[in-house]
């Protein structure tokens, strides 16, 4: 395959599309209950922590636009990437002001580049999305985030996976968390993801190789945002952060952090075998 871009590809870069939604009481209590909050102490009004935008404005695909896998079309709103296989990769996210309960906000959506490349388990485009989020004039976050696309598993195979790296080993602070099918059930449902390798294990094993259904990468980034939230001091204001290696569902994970040194904070996901599966860069004020 060509690491040259396609004149057809190329003139998506830079396309943008604009959605609108209602920070609802009751969608937030929802997501508040998903990740075991206490929903009634949540109220209209209420600022949100600043990383929750991602749960919010999602898109709103027709049924009859998903494919095979369970994502939109190619073409409807992303680009169409002659690869079958896409995984969330990574974020770089700027928070300016935090959402609030009961906020009509809006979101830009842009394509900000297409990268196809020649990678160690195979070949892949790299697509970058950019996200802007505004309550009327006010800017709120600005997130880009990396999809991979990969190449179909051949008949048999197994998704091919790079080696492991392992996780530091001297944390100021862990938390375990299961991951229970219920939890990326909810999940899914409020972001309104319908990709098949998070519920479907037969097609997870037999179309893109993976031995049990995938973990989602936006709700392992959520658990650890939310848990180096809790043991840092200040306000978040940026991070980066990046998924490394696939976690599957009824897995136990560890999640693990340094302490905060001049604002600047750093944590990380591994599994059981102590492997390195993302991690997180951050800025507090």
């Amino acid at each position: 395959m060509s690491e040259t871009l396609s004149p057809e590809l190329q003139s998506w870069v830079g396309r943008r599309r604009v959605t609108e939604e209602d920070v609802g009481l009751g969608a937030t209590r929802r997501i508040a209950s998903m990740l075991d909050l206490d929903p009634g102490s949540f109220r209209m009004g209420d600022a949100l922590p600043g990383h929750w935008f991602s749960m919010y404005c999602a898109e709103t695909g027709r049924q009859s636009d998903l494919g095979p896998d369970g994502h939109p079309n190619p073409g409807v709103f992303l680009p169409p990437i002659g690869l079958p296989r896409r995984m969330g990769a990574g974020r770089r996210v700027t928070i300016h002001a935090p959402l609030r309960i009961g906020d009509m906000v809006e979101k830009t959506v842009e394509v900000a580049a297409i990268l196809p490349k020649q990678a160690r388990t195979g070949f892949i485009t790299v697509l970058t999305m950019r996200h802007t989020l505004r309550r009327g004039a006010e800017l709120l976050a600005v997130e880009e985030f990396d999809a991979v696309y990969r190449e179909a598993v051949k008949p048999g195979e197994k998704s091919a996976v790079n080696a492991p790296v392992m996780a530091p080993t001297d944390p100021a602070w862990r938390v375990e968390k299961h991951l229970a099918s219920t939890l990326l059930f909810r999940y899914s449902a409020v972001t309104w993801n319908a990709h098949r390798i998070h519920y479907d294990a037969d097609y997870a094993r037999s179309e893109e190789g993976y031995p049990a259904t995938v973990q989602n990468g936006g709700l392992t980034m959520q658990l650890l945002l939310d848990a180096l939230v809790a043991h840092t001091p200040g306000t978040l204001r940026e991070f980066t952060a990046r998924l490394t290696r696939p976690i599957h569902v009824g897995e136990t994970i560890t999640l693990a952090g340094h302490p905060a040194q001049q604002g600047k904070a750093a944590a990380w996901v591994q599994n059981a075998q102590g492997a390195l599966c993302g991690q997180v860069e951050a800025v507090f004020g």
